[in-house]
């Protein structure tokens, strides 16, 4: 596991060379936030990092209910029974396995590894511009319907989940990246991708911190062009 910190911003990454998994730590004063759960084998390295940080974690904040970002949810609550688990009320019917499609949504079925034997439910249910500790919710489907960012008021830095990866290159969800299409394979809706990719571009963000790849700083210019492609994909296809 490689860990990577920018201020308050811990990046943890499994197999970075090849198949890239982050989660991430956020260090408030007297506590700790976690963002996503990784892969069941990720539990070690999240619980040694919070120790070496002398803090507990107190919330468990999960961007989407794919199985590579729930991976270790399970035994994390089992360890850190205290610590509460946030996920956004759309995305929340996915954490239970349940794939249906809401009234006005886009009718694209939902793809990505979702979740079948999870027992852990949330204790609160996010919605665009709620506030958790530091961090403000931004609600950013495409991914998946439910799909979360989190930005920190502090440093201005944005964790995106799979709104955009950085392994490479850099892409708006549902932009295949060759060598590494797993994110766009994975993504239910381009559309509502992209303008999820707009929004958070219009946030300016300092550091873009993505599910796959590493942290980009000063990431808009970068940004404007992942979205660009992604609008010229887009046209080809209309």
């Amino acid at each position: 596991m490689r860990v990577t910190r920018e201020g308050h911003l811990l990046q943890l990454t499994w197999m970075p060379r090849v198949f890239p998994v982050n989660c991430y730590i956020i260090e408030e004063e007297n506590e700790l936030t976690l963002i996503d759960a990784a892969m069941p084998f990720s539990v070690k390295g999240i619980i040694d990092t919070a120790a070496k940080l002398d803090k507990k974690i107190t919330r468990i904040i999960l961007t989407h209910a794919h199985d590579d970002h729930i991976g270790a949810l399970d035994e994390l609550k089992r360890q850190l029974p205290e610590a509460q688990v946030y996920i956004s009320e759309r995305d929340a019917a996915l954490l239970s396995g349940d794939r249906s499609l809401r009234e006005g949504e886009p009718q694209t079925p939902i793809k990505g590894g979702v979740p079948k034997k999870v027992a852990t439910r949330p204790d609160v249910l996010l919605y665009d511009g709620d506030t958790i500790g530091s961090l403000t919710a931004i609600l950013t489907p495409g991914h998946t319907p439910g799909s979360m960012s989190f930005m920190d008021t502090r440093s201005g830095a944005v964790i995106v989940g799979d709104a955009f990866q950085t392994f490479r290159g850099t892409a708006v969800s549902g932009t295949v990246i060759p060598w590494f299409p797993f994110p766009a394979m994975a993504t239910w809706s381009k559309d509502q991708a992209l303008k999820s990719a707009i929004k958070l571009l219009e946030a300016s963000p300092t550091i873009l911190a993505t599910g796959h790849g590493d942290l980009l700083r000063n990431p808009v210019q970068t940004m404007e062009k992942a979205i660009h492609k992604a609008q010229m994909i887009q046209d080809r296809s209309n």
